[in-house]
């Protein structure tokens, strides 16, 4: 009767053995798994877009900036400003240059 008593006890005091965990999906691993390789898949399949480089005086205008004042920083817009700037001088002297060109 003690021993029966002790099993019971014993039964009582045990916590049940944790459960494999279901993912959202409600499948099993095998499946997570299958499913994760399909998605790679997938990413290989898609192809990257490659921006189209812009030319630009950024850099040109930040050296020249650091050999006439070494200890002066720019803002981003003042460079895309001075970069508009340069475009725009660039343009006219092409313009000019080829009216120039032009026979009487």
């Amino acid at each position: 009767m003690e021993v029966l008593q002790d099993q019971e006890k014993a039964l009582a005091e045990r916590k049940p053995k944790p459960r494999k965990k279901l993912s959202k999906e409600g499948g099993t691993d095998a499946i997570d798994k299958k499913k994760k390789k399909k998605k790679k898949k997938k990413k290989k399949k898609k192809k990257k877009r490659h921006k189209k480089s812009m030319e630009t005086y950024k850099i040109y205008i930040f050296k020249v900036l650091k050999q006439v004042h070494p200890y002066i920083s720019i803002s981003s817009k003042a460079m895309g400003i001075m970069n508009s700037f340069i475009n725009d001088i660039f343009d006219k002297l092409a313009g000019e240059s080829s009216r120039l060109m032009l026979p009487y």
